[in-house]
């Protein structure tokens, strides 16, 4: 009998990708849907699947224990404005709520792991049947940067990683050892804009500069990137992406580097020394 694997799926590619892998592994994926956030083509690749608001907690445990699963992922992003109003959680829900110490985003992730844990189902790396996505160090696209905009990366990769230690954002866009735009709660893409936006008229090229957390957990909120990322950059005026290697997930590999070379982006996977 295929194993059974649980995936609480939220918007974007990252769930379809889990679920297609798993499915293609021989694993028969149980996916917990949240209403108006994942897309319904998680349908396709899943063995079971059920819908259910943000803010259910216990539908969701009770789904999965049914099942008979005992292990699952997180994967797909959801909005994080969302706790500022319009979730309607149930009893659990709420309960989880009224403990957080803060509505961070790690917070809220490692309360859900807690009460997962709690009936028996464990909370799986993120990265699970995906590790060959993960960004390897040294040049993955373009051409090789020249001392100027290693430089840039390297103050870049600071400020990121000082960012990213307060839990406020991953990303950094700089503009010659300057950095134009820090990502809060809107995303990456959004703060690209952002920055392209601010420097459209003043000209010159932009490095989008993305990292894990300190001591990444890596069942939660995993830093990716895609082909999408790479087209906003060059929208924006930027020409260099730098993402960590061995914690940054590639979501689509193919389309991503056949975007970077469409692009002429320059995509740099480092490590926490910087190597390039």
């Amino acid at each position: 009998m295929a194993e059974r694997i649980g995936l609480i799926a939220g918007g974007g590619n990252f769930p379809l990708l889990f679920a297609a892998e798993a499915k293609k592994a021989g694993r028969e994926v149980c996916a917990v849907a949240l209403t108006g956030i994942t897309s319904k083509e998680i349908e396709k690749n899943a063995a079971a699947v059920e819908w259910f608001r943000l803010g259910n907690v216990g539908g969701p445990i009770e789904f999965l224990k049914n099942q008979g699963v005992t292990r699952t992922l997180l994967a797909g992003s959801v909005p994080h404005v969302s706790i500022f109003g319009g979730i309607i959680p149930d009893l659990r829900g709420a309960k989880l709520l009224f403990r957080l110490r803060d509505k961070k985003a790690n917070s809220i992730f490692a309360a859900l792991a807690e009460e997962l844990a709690a009936d028996g189902i464990e909370v799986a790396s993120s990265a699970t049947l995906l590790e060959h996505l993960l960004v390897k160090p040294g040049l993955l696209a373009g051409k090789k940067p020249d001392s100027d905009a290693l430089r840039t990366a390297a103050y870049g990769w600071k400020a990121a990683k000082a960012l990213a230690a307060l839990d406020i954002g991953l990303t950094v866009v700089l503009r010659d050892q300057v950095v134009v735009a820090a990502e809060g709660i809107e995303g990456t893409d959004e703060c690209i804009k952002r920055a392209g936006a601010l420097t459209r008229e003043k000209g010159g090229e932009l490095t989008v500069v993305k990292v894990a957390r300190p001591g990444q957990d890596m069942r939660f909120d995993l830093p990716v990137a895609g082909a999408q990322t790479l087209h906003v950059m060059k929208h924006a005026g930027a020409h260099t992406l730098v993402l960590e290697a061995g914690k940054t997930l590639i979501l689509g590999m193919e389309d991503f580097l056949a975007a970077a070379k469409e692009t002429g982006i320059t995509v740099l996977g480092a490590d926490d020394n910087l190597k390039l």
